[in-house]
């Protein structure tokens, strides 16, 4: 496989899956939540079949699994990619162009610009193509330059040995790992597997946060405002309260690294009834179980400050930290993907991932699952941006893990 022949396929896959409308849905309470996610798994499966691949299976909520039997011994091997895109506000039509990075700013469109003062990694890809939106929407690299990458890679198994390879491909990963979820573990029976959804250059991931969430509902007493003074009970303010107790250096805003955070992610309220939505992150497990205690708390404090007040709450885990799953028996997984990225000449480089992958849900069933790079730059932006270099290297490196 010659890089000018690589290239040509990844985009024109990449441009293909970019183009269907997938973005997720949280408001809705099915799986999948969108049916533009349901048509790209058709097309995968279909494509998956001409590859000549094993029990390929489509199931109704959209999760697409598919085998390649081992022509030579070694572990079996998962690949998981995810189907969705990010809702962030855009446009969910991905209208992705390819521009010659020149070292001038880039003009995307809709008024937004690429610009190498603010974006200083565009130096590294001078003189190189790159993929980019339009300036309407997200790009979708997050996952689909992954699907590009695994679905090359399988395109080309046969000509090179390979232990026996299972890819997954879900829905919803975006809002929750909901996807990952409804999937029939038995249908991916792997040793140990690989997500492909990290940004960066020759990023790698197995450390994430210990993700949960926490549901406050707040039931007030309305009353008109003539009569209302010893009576109405405004679940807004309650829930201003319920804010008021933890601390705000401890926000999103406030964290890097490995700090954990409790995050005011919404709040939805009228006169009579208001919902608080806290998201809770934490490296560390046992931090992360007393930031679950100390909003138990909270809302306790505040129920005994509005007695007349009903709340409840409650809290459900979403996902895990991936190196929880990893101990001396598997950390095998982590340094092929370390020489698989050094095969591609160059470093790879370690990222405390402050967010979760489907791989998170995996690691917590008992299959180690760390994360790599796609490629791309920006996630969940107007200025994401997927340079061709680094497509390429991302797409090498699941071809030398996969061939191993």
């Amino acid at each position: 496989m010659t890089t000018p022949d690589i290239r040509i396929e990844l985009v024109e896959r990449f441009m293909r899956y970019a183009t269907i409308t997938s973005q997720s849905d949280a408001r809705q309470t099915s799986v999948p939540t969108t049916p533009g996610q349901t048509e790209l798994a058709e097309l995968l499966a279909n494509e998956l079949r001409g590859f000549g691949a094993h029990d390929v299976v489509l199931d109704n909520h959209a999760c697409l699994t598919a085998r390649f039997p081992a022509t030579t011994a070694g572990p079996t091997i998962g690949f998981c990619a995810h189907l969705d895109t990010a809702d962030v506000g855009l446009s969910p039509h991905v209208q992705p162009q390819i521009v010659r990075y020149t070292g001038e700013p880039i003009v995307l469109g809709a008024g937004h610009v690429l610009d190498p003062e603010q974006y200083p990694m565009l130096e590294d890809y001078l003189n190189h193509d790159i993929i980019c939106t339009d300036g309407t929407s997200v790009l979708g690299s997050d996952d689909k330059a992954a699907l590009a990458s695994i679905m090359t890679a399988l395109a080309h198994l046969d000509a090179a040995p390979h232990p026996e390879i299972v890819v997954a491909f879900v829905p919803d990963e975006e809002i929750g790992l909901r996807g990952i979820k409804t999937l029939d573990l038995a249908r991916f029976d792997v040793d140990a597997a690989y997500t492909v959804d990290c940004e960066g250059q020759a990023t790698i991931a197995y450390e994430t946060f210990n993700a949960g969430q926490a549901i406050v509902n707040i039931t007030g007493i309305s009353a008109h405002p003539m009569s209302a003074k010893g009576v109405m009970v405004n679940p807004n303010l309650v829930a201003y309260d319920l804010i008021g107790c933890f601390d705000r250096s401890q926000t999103p805003e406030c964290t890097a690294g490995r700090e954990g955070y409790i995050w005011v992610h919404s709040i939805d309220g009228n006169q009579a009834q208001t919902q608080v939505l806290l998201h809770i992150r934490d490296h560390d497990r046992a931090r992360y179980e007393s930031r679950k205690d100390e909003i138990r708390a909270a809302v306790t404090r505040i129920q005994s400050a509005h007695p007349r007040a009903r709340i409840t709450c409650e809290i459900t885990d979403v996902y895990g930290n991936i190196a929880d799953a990893l101990d001396p028996q598997t950390q095998w997984v982590v340094d092929d993907m370390r020489q698989a990225v050094r095969a591609t000449g160059c470093e790879p480089v370690p990222l405390i991932m402050r967010g979760g992958t489907d791989g998170s849900y995996l690691s917590s069933q008992g299959i180690p699952t760390p994360n790599m790079f796609t490629g791309g730059f920006n996630f969940h932006s107007v200025y994401e941006f997927l340079p061709l270099p680094e497509f390429e290297r991302s797409f090498r490196t699941v071809w030398t893990l996969m061939t191993r």
